[in-house]
């Protein structure tokens, strides 16, 4: 039984029980949940987080937990909100235009999945594979530091930039950036958010590669912008096409990951790397360049190309990457690097919106890649990708064969497939989840129509070969259901 479903039989359990309690009255100890329901104390401690979270019971540090006094009076009847439609729009000469800020995209991986489920749909490390003591150590250290609590720089602490910096630039160093061009950000998403806020106003065009990242795709349109997608295949971005694009749009900015591409996985190749910035610089363009699974490539992976800010005198890459992914969800800590004027604009955007991140976070990174455990964090992460990468490519092959695979990535966390003809990809994840596998959905990664039906199934998150074993089974069995007749197939898999 995982630590998820231990916590939820736990809180179903206790809900129950705090029915026999008056209101106030002091619920058994900690320990003696621990001992009579024979979990862990971690375990107790989230459910009763909970059921405070739910306003059944209340916690007091040091003194337990209490059955909740009863609430107030009846809530009044909602009022009527409906003005907002209105006061949410865009004014424009010709009246009101609808604006949405569409979320789903993003949240399909960060939504915890319903006890029992197997993540085929998460976006971060499965939590044995996260450095958990090398980072509490780290953030014990880091507290101890003089001044951690005190305000950081707004830019950002200059050894963590000087770090990225030299991360960015590789061994050689001499053309790429130093940590006087870098920012700390709070993570990924956030370094995306400024970048895309300080290059296009809004109702610019931004180019983006099709398919991309749905977390991108949902900054542009948030700020207004709109996305036009160029195409990639098995080695990148198409130059040509890109080409044609800035010609048609006038855009002035494109969004692309060289590296390990979200969700094809491909890799810009050597000959297309020079000329993608060349066509841009041309343009007048930038590129937002995001590293983000730099950290993220498998023991096979061979020798990584450098980023493309790594060598780029003129300042077209913008050049983004977080920690995020190769340690916890929760270590939000990323960096931008760019060159000349922009800068100065990306500085301006980032203290008004985040003011600066906070201090213990920065310092507890700083105490993190600098410890002996990073490298060899580093290097067990890439071991363990690669076997749940070619175990779940060949548990595919083998047992839902009709879900056409790209070629396996040598980094990040997942394999891009291509569902038959004629399916119905509201149906096929609808049926993935109640077999009991979450898998995510093709259509959030394109801004326009996609060219069909596909999946994105990460192996990172789940807890090893068996478990990837057993979610393959249970999509089979959605497959069954789901796939156009006659379009499944495969060996099937003990239960």
């Amino acid at each position: 039984m995982t630590e998820r479903s231990s916590v939820a039989d736990l809180a179903k359990t206790l809900r129950e029980e705090v029915d026999r309690y008056s209101p106030g009255e002091r619920l058994p100890s900690s320990r003696a949940l621990v001992e009579r329901y024979r979990v862990s104390p971690v375990t107790v401690s989230r459910a009763l987080a909970q059921l405070a979270a739910e306003g059944v019971v209340v916690t007091r540090p040091g003194a337990g937990a209490y059955r909740a006094e009863p609430s107030g009076p009846a809530k009044p009847a909602p009022g009527d909100t409906s003005w907002q439609e209105v006061a949410l729009s865009v004014q424009t000469a010709a009246g009101p235009v609808p604006r949405s800020v569409d979320a789903s995209g993003v949240l399909v991986t960060l939504a915890e999945p319903p006890p029992g489920v197997i993540e085929f749909n998460g976006g971060y490390l499965h939590p044995s594979l996260q450095p958990e003591r090398a980072l509490a150590a780290a953030l014990a250290r880091a507290g101890r530091r003089p001044g951690a609590w005190n305000r950081p720089p707004t830019d950002g602490l200059f050894e963590l930039r000087a770090w990225f910096a030299r991360q960015i630039a590789g061994p050689g160093g001499e053309g790429g950036p130093t940590g006087a061009d870098v920012l700390i950000t709070a993570g990924g998403q956030s370094a995306l958010t400024t970048a895309l806020r300080a290059l296009a106003t809004p109702g610019a065009p931004v180019l983006v590669e099709s398919p991309t990242y749905p977390g991108m795709l949902a900054v542009a349109r948030a700020a207004g912008q709109r996305p036009v997608p160029v195409p990639v295949d098995a080695d990148g971005l198409r130059p040509e096409l890109l080409a044609a694009a800035l010609r048609a749009t006038g855009a002035r900015v494109l969004v692309c990951q060289p590296l390990f591409q979200n969700p094809t996985g491909a890799v810009l190749a050597r000959e297309r790397r020079r000329e993608v910035v060349r066509i841009a610089r041309e343009a007048g363009a930038f590129v937002v360049e995001d590293d983000f699974a730099r950290s993220l490539a498998h023991e096979d992976a061979g020798a990584l190309p450098p980023p493309l800010a790594a060598d780029d005198p003129d300042g077209v890459v913008v050049h983004l990457r977080s920690l995020t992914k190769i340690t916890s969800p929760s270590l939000r800590v990323g960096a931008l690097a760019a060159r000349g004027p922009v800068l100065e604009r990306l500085r301006a955007i980032h203290v008004v919106d985040q003011f600066f991140v906070p201090r213990p976070l920065q310092e507890a990174a700083l105490e993190l890649v600098g410890s002996p455990a990073w490298p060899r964090h580093l290097r067990a992460v890439a071991a363990a990708l690669r076997p749940r990468r070619d175990h779940l490519a060949a548990e595919l092959r083998r047992q839902v064969p009709a879900l056409v695979q790209a070629a396996a990535p040598r980094g990040g966390f997942h394999l891009w497939v291509r569902a038959p003809e004629g399916t119905d990809e509201a149906a096929l994840t609808g049926a993935a989840l109640r077999a009991g596998v979450a898998v995510t959905p093709g259509r959030p990664y394109f801004c326009a129509e996609p060219p069909a039906v596909h999946l994105r199934l990460g192996f990172a998150a789940t807890a090893g070969t068996a478990e990837i074993t057993e979610g393959v089974r249970r999509l089979r069995t959605a497959c069954a259901q789901a796939l156009p007749h006659g379009a499944g197939g495969g060996e099937p898999a003990p239960a």
